[in-house]
């Protein structure tokens, strides 16, 4: 196989198929070095033709305290306290340049992912009502007395 740059899935799979039996190959070798190119250009076409989404960044977060084994006192060193802590995971506040800073300097979590828009609950909630009708006077009820009462109650009673 010549090695020239992969532009079609045939290429891509015969470029793959070149690498499994390069895949032992000592480094420094001619082997090891066809093996090293195959290898770049692959990558570079999966990066074309097979990207994979960055993932949510509250997701992100959970997934690096669920692998790390930690909670969410932990987060409070890159977030603030308990209740912003609670606010961010539960995408009641978005968060801010100095958390996404600390998320990645402390956890490791990419600041490309962090930095990516989120949707938060604020978006799902329900619209409110017109101001028009949030300012309506509610019914009261009223308390029926036996003066008040329509005569077939009063007769009753």
């Amino acid at each position: 196989m010549d090695i020239h740059p992969i532009k079609t899935e045939a290429d891509y799979q015969a470029a793959l198929k070149e690498i499994e039996k390069l895949f032992e190959a000592a480094p420094n070798t001619a082997d090891g070095d066809r093996l090293e190119v195959l290898t770049t250009l692959v990558e570079v076409y999966e990066d074309q033709h097979y990207a994979i989404p960055l993932p949510d960044p509250i997701e992100a977060i959970l997934y690096h305290m669920e692998s790390r084994g930690l909670s969410r006192r932990d987060l409070e060193a890159c977030i603030g306290n308990r209740a912003r802590v609670s606010e961010i995971l539960n995408r009641k506040r978005p968060l801010t340049l100095r958390m996404i800073q600390q998320l990645h300097r402390e956890l490791g979590i990419p600041a490309e992912v962090l930095l990516q828009p989120y949707q938060d609950e604020k978006k799902t909630r329900r619209t409110p009502l017109p101001r028009k009708l949030a300012q309506t006077k509610r019914l009261r009820p009223t308390r029926v007395t036996r003066s008040s009462a329509p005569r077939t109650l009063r007769a009753r009673g």
